[in-house]
């Protein structure tokens, strides 16, 4: 049977076809760098052949060889069936237009909090070039890091994170960028390794999915690591910490954006006396929030 699909499949445009059926007939969960099956099947297809990831329509009838055929059909196998995130299987992930590698040790970038970086986290930031100090709180692969020090080009920032294989990757992400220079990648549980240091802004996209959605989450999200995703029954472990040592670090006039995904409810149970402004993104207008030094002083 494999070898009989395997000879029918001739064009690009043939095995984008396959990919987007295998995909809806497995009734995928999408949401690590796209939301349907057909953009996952063009980007699978075109990534596993070193094709521009933005130019498809003079490749869909190109013909493809079989050794090509074999490494699409054996990714498009495992998405499916081993139900692993695209971004796990390519070694990569795009986020904003940018290019970060990844791996299963990591949580796949996707945080929204970078469409805000992108904007220069406008109109809070009043002028781009005076933000001089930014902290990336639970880094990961380093991409939001990454884009902070894209958004503001006279900062330094600090990128930290408790896992030693996420520094290793962030590192790999930052050179890559050739940030060395500005980009300090830091291991170390949360703001310990700081010292007194303190921050125009601070970003974070913590551990914050309480345990009853835990044991809910579809199986490519399971891939993740728990340590990135797991906040407790609440959602809100890391996040009171995060909260109750902010104001050390952030400058007078400092704020901190916190991605808290679908815990709103848990997050205002949590800290009833905060009155946070919540930022939209394409996504949403209640995961992603915004205190300044003033209000976390207040906790």
């Amino acid at each position: 049977m494999a070898s009989k699909i395997h000879n029918e499949l001739k064009t690009v445009r043939d095995v984008i076809r396959y990919a987007v059926s295998r995909f809806n007939d497995a009734e995928l969960a999408f949401g690590h760098g796209s939301d349907n099956a057909w953009d996952e099947a063009v980007y699978l297809v075109l990534s596993t052949l070193h094709l521009p990831l933005d130019t498809l329509d003079p490749f869909l009838d190109a013909r493809l060889l079989e050794d090509e055929k074999r490494q699409c059909i054996s990714l498009i196998e495992l998405r499916v069936k081993k139900r692993v995130p695209l971004a796990y299987l390519t070694g990569e992930a795009w986020l904003q237009g940018h290019r970060f590698l990844t791996d299963k040790r990591v949580i796949v970038p996707r945080s929204p909090i970078a469409e805000l970086l992108a904007e220069q986290l406008d109109p809070w930031v009043a002028d781009p070039e005076n933000v001089q100090h930014v902290l990336d709180l639970c880094t990961g692969s380093g991409c939001l890091a990454i884009l902070a020090a894209l958004a503001f080009p006279n900062a330094q920032v600090d990128a930290v994170d408790l896992a030693g294989h996420a520094i290793r990757l962030a590192q790999r992400n930052v050179d890559m960028y050739q940030l060395g220079d500005r980009v300090n990648v830091v291991q170390g549980d949360l703001y310990a390794p700081l010292q007194a240091q303190r921050y125009d802004v601070i970003v974070c996209n913590p551990p914050y999915v309480n345990s009853t959605a835990m044991a809910q989450l579809p199986s490519e999200y399971q891939h993740e690591p728990v340590l990135a995703l797991a906040g407790g029954d609440d959602g809100m472990d890391i996040i009171r910490t995060i909260l109750a040592q902010g104001a050390a670090h952030l400058s007078d006039d400092g704020f901190m954006v916190l991605e808290i995904g679908n815990e709103y409810e848990n997050f205002m149970n949590a800290f009833p006396t905060l009155n946070p402004v919540f930022l939209e993104t394409a996504q949403s207008d209640d995961s992603i929030l915004l205190l300044t030094r003033a209000q976390l002083l207040t906790l």
